[in-house]
């Protein structure tokens, strides 16, 4: 099964990084990028641009809405995404805890809807808890 991973991350935070340790946690990336490549796990993986290159577009009664900027305000921002084929919600978990950046942002993981249902959009959708350690 397909699970889109969405990065999250704090620019400030990553701006902070001196440049030893943003090469370090780009080269564990672009390592890691490579493995997943390697395992036949991965099927795409990008960075984003900064959010301050962002706009937020949006149609309310017919009248297009343009804003600078992702839409909600906070710390941490999308960064990147990559795609990943696993077994289970769990194994695309453990997946995304390896990510580098999830030590200092966060990995949100969601299943691929292969195909747009014909019922309600997420109507019936029961929230789970999906718990693991990490050893």
């Amino acid at each position: 099964m397909k699970y889109l991973c969405l990065a999250y991350e704090s620019e400030a935070t990553l701006d902070a990084l001196n440049p030893e340790e943003w090469d370090a946690l780009r080269r564990e990336t672009l390592d890691y990028v490579e493995t997943l490549r390697g395992n036949g796990r991965l099927i795409a993986a990008n960075a984003l641009q900064s959010v301050r290159t962002a706009a937020t577009a949006r149609v309310r009664n017919g009248k297009a809405m343009i804003t600078d900027g992702p839409f909600a305000e906070t710390k941490e921002t999308l960064g990147g995404f990559f795609l990943i084929e696993a077994t289970d919600m769990n194994d695309a978990i453990q997946m995304a805890l390896k990510w580098p950046s999830a030590r200092i942002g966060s990995i949100e993981v969601r299943p691929i809807e292969e195909t747009l249902r014909l019922e309600s959009r997420y109507g019936g959708i029961q929230g789970s808890s999906h718990r693991s350690s990490t050893s």
